[in-house]
């Protein structure tokens, strides 16, 4: 287990505070990052008009961002490790701010896509280094969970403050702006780092990249996401996405064998003895796969069935973001109560309850106020599963391994969300072909009515996964956990 460190010369009451200020700083960052996720939806029409997109390649500006981000998530979690927490993510939000500038500054497709592209790949070295700064900071048991929670709810608020805010700035400010927001906030969270963040200590022994690890992992995790993010777009019989998916298999087999070879691996494979981090790592991937498709769905039928605007799209998102902030603090104190393994089962019964619900919201002429309860309940749920999932992957890793834990378990919930928007996209949009004005309308309506039915249906799997949990489990619920614990981490 890893515990805060107190500088020299700090009294416990400083070494705390500073404490405090660190936390604030990366909640900040992860809302910036989560913010991100959702500001460019809604700007996506204009910057299509003003830029020259058809209709059907303007996702590409969305794509890119999630296909780099997914393929450089393991990469950055090492790099984390190697190169240290706080540098990494530093370096991130130089990047952030250099790509969001870029982007605003953009006056072709190729340049935006770029910039998109470069966001993806500050977006892959800012969440496993701000979790591996959470986990070696705070030390594990109610510490940390408390601290995840408080990150996990900025991230929660992010979703609500991007939909608002790119609404708001795209139809007061152009969409330049949906870009330009990121600067600011990027450079003063990075140069308040330097400050309120631990310095990385110095390393005492010799660390090397695995290169051909790096090489083959980050290029297959790539091109799977690629295909995975494309296949929808393109067809699944595309060349393209047919050369990408073999491709990336073949990639990730020389890694796995690379991985095997190796005397300093990017991935230990011994970390994967690691219970709570295997079973985080899948919870991590069927979250996103279930919970992380609904504000897709909500979005196409908010504003391709009902017709809402940007801003009133973003106002929508406000209910199921604040039960979501409320699910994480929830779960922060249900998991340091009961412990990860029933605080996972109650976020995922409650989710697929609440899911379940949404199917009554989801009719091409119910209203917004049939969705509200569905919303509530299934962002509780959401809410309580993340602050839960996040805690699972963290416990047990030794400290100088807690990026690229990170980074596995980041990866998993990128791929989880690749594959489970490939998988319900396909089914939604079976109807739809051939159909125009109201029936069209409907068509959307009635397969995304199937889609939240399995969706919650697939949560089942979500509970099935948390049962390998060891019960009850013991590190959430020790206050002060002695120093001698860390020797028994997996290493």
């Amino acid at each position: 287990m890893s515990h805060s460190p107190m500088p020299h010369g700090q009294t416990p009451s400083g070494a705390k505070r500073r404490l405090g200020w660190t936390l604030a700083l990366l909640a900040l960052a992860q809302l910036i990052y989560a913010l991100d996720l959702n500001i460019v939806f809604v700007a996506l029409p204009q910057i299509g008009s003003d830029l020259g997109f058809p209709g059907q390649t303007q996702q590409l500006v969305v794509s890119a961002y999630v296909v780099f981000a997914g393929g450089f998530l393991l990469f950055g979690g090492r790099a984390a490790d190697l190169l240290g927490r706080r540098r990494l993510f530093v370096l991130a939000l130089a990047l952030y701010a250099v790509s969001s500038l870029a982007g605003g500054l953009a006056d072709s497709p190729e340049v935006i896509i770029a910039a998109r592209a470069v966001q993806g790949i500050g977006g892959a070295l800012l969440l496993p280094s701000t979790l591996a700064l959470i986990n070696t900071l705070f030390a594990e048991g109610p510490q940390r969970n408390r601290a995840l929670a408080i990150w996990g709810g900025a991230g929660a608020s992010g979703l609500t403050v991007g939909a608002l805010l790119g609404g708001l700035l795209t139809e007061n400010f152009g969409w330049p702006a949906v870009f330009y927001v990121n600067v600011p906030l990027a450079v003063l969270v990075a140069v308040a780092a330097l400050f309120a963040i631990p310095p990385d200590p110095a390393r005492r022994e010799r660390r090397r990249f695995d290169v051909p690890g790096v090489l083959s992992v980050t290029a297959g995790s790539t091109l799977l996401v690629f295909a995975l993010v494309q296949g929808p777009e393109v067809g699944w019989d595309s060349p393209l996405v047919i050369g990408a998916l073999l491709l990336a298999v073949i990639l990730l087999a020389i890694f796995a064998i690379v991985e095997a070879r190796s005397a300093d691996p990017l991935m230990p494979f011994r970390l994967f003895r690691n219970r709570s981090l295997t079973v985080g790592m899948a919870v991590t991937f069927i979250y996103m796969a279930t919970f992380g498709v609904l504000p897709y769905f909500l979005t196409v039928l908010m504003q391709n069935v009902h017709g809402y605007s940007a801003l009133q799209t973003g106002l929508a998102f406000l209910i199921p973001s604040l039960a979501i902030a409320a699910g994480t603090q929830l779960g922060e104190r249900l998991t340091t109560r009961s412990g990860a393994r029933a605080t996972l089962l109650t976020g995922f019964a409650t989710g697929m309850v609440g899911t379940a619900a949404l199917a009554f919201g989801f009719g091409a002429d119910a209203g917004y106020g049939l969705l509200v309860p569905g919303l509530v309940v299934s962002g509780i749920g959401q809410g309580i599963v993340w602050t839960a999932m996040w805690i699972t992957a963290a416990t047990g890793t030794a400290a100088h391994q807690q990026g690229v834990a990170n980074g596995i378990a980041s990866t998993a919930f990128n791929i989880g969300n690749a594959i489970g928007l490939a998988v319900f996209v396909a089914i939604a949009d079976l109807g739809v072909d051939g159909q125009t004005g109201h029936a069209l309308r409907t068509a959307i309506a009635d397969g995304s009515v199937l889609v939240v039915l399995l969706v919650a249906a697939a949560m089942i799997t979500g509970m099935l996964v948390t049962l390998a949990l060891r019960r009850p489990a013991k590190t959430m619920t020790v206050t002060n956990p002695p120093e001698p614990t860390q020797d028994r981490a997996i290493r």
